[in-house]
């Protein structure tokens, strides 16, 4: 049984993060994964453990997230299929070498590095809002499947849904913010889906993992969190619809550096 507290912290982390998740295509993981690794820790999960658990499963309850959140922008048209379409093998290939094989080889404090490196970029480059040049337009097929299997890659190790890649790598082609955020939001499924899946079959028979535990995955808080977040990922997606390019672009870079900040001293203090 959960401690009722325990319970209530879940509820509301769910809650905010599919919020998030619907409003900025991010698939919640950044915002769960920091909040997981303090829980973790509480529970008297050794560092290590803590910050890899919390990366897998924040990265599960994007599969939740992220069909809530896609539907409420599909019915507005701002999915963009196209690119779904020929980003998804690379992702799925991707994430399968991240959550099989590179993640259970580096210690927790890497990965709390890496993520903070990745998001910092991505913030920035979201910040800066530099304008793409007038021409530039999606790449072909092999390009978009070499742009899905780092997006894929990357996000098995940081235990998000790829919109802090996946969503500056589109704007940067010419895609509109609201489509690029929508199309993120639809991304989030193959690339939760490959690496939980991973992270299930990696973490099996370890010690140290606490109750409820599938491999990495800690499922009494994933049912938690998932319940709540979808109640809430709609809504996020229609306020998504409504701020202005500009202020949708700040928010977007202010959430990754407060969280990028968190896991830098996470990693570098162990």
């Amino acid at each position: 049984m959960l401690d009722p507290l325990l319970i209530l912290e879940l509820a509301t982390l769910g809650l905010a993060t599919g919020y998030l998740a619907g409003l900025l295509g991010i698939g919640g993981g950044m915002l769960i994964g920091p909040f997981m690794t303090l829980i973790m820790s509480a529970k008297g999960v050794s560092a290590d453990l803590a910050v890899k658990m919390a990366i897998a499963t924040s990265m599960a309850t994007i599969i939740f997230t992220s069909v809530s959140s896609v539907r409420a922008h599909h019915k507005r048209g701002a999915v963009r299929w196209d690119i779904v379409r020929g980003l998804a093998p690379g992702i799925v290939l991707g994430g399968a070498i991240a959550s099989m094989g590179i993640f259970a080889l580096l210690k927790g404090t890497t990965l709390a590095l890496v993520f903070a490196a990745f998001i910092s970029f991505s913030a920035t480059q979201m910040l800066l809002d530099k304008k793409p040049k007038p021409g530039r337009d999606m790449p072909g097929w092999g390009g978009m499947v070499g742009a899905g299997t780092v997006i894929g890659l990357i996000s098995g190790l940081v235990g998000a849904g790829g919109g802090f890649i996946s969503v500056p790598f589109m704007v940067a082609c010419n895609v509109a913010i609201i489509n690029a955020v929508a199309t993120s939001a639809a991304l989030g499924f193959p690339i939760a889906l490959a690496n939980a899946a991973g992270y299930a079959i990696s973490g099996t028979g370890l010690p140290g993992l606490p109750a409820g535990s599938l491999g990495y995955i800690w499922l009494p808080a994933l049912g938690v969190i998932a319940a709540c977040s979808v109640t809430t990922a709609p809504l996020g997606a229609k306020m998504a619809h409504k701020l202005p390019v500009a202020k949708l672009k700040r928010i977007f870079a202010l959430v990754l550096y407060c969280l990028a900040g968190y896991m830098l001293w996470r990693g570098l203090h162990g």
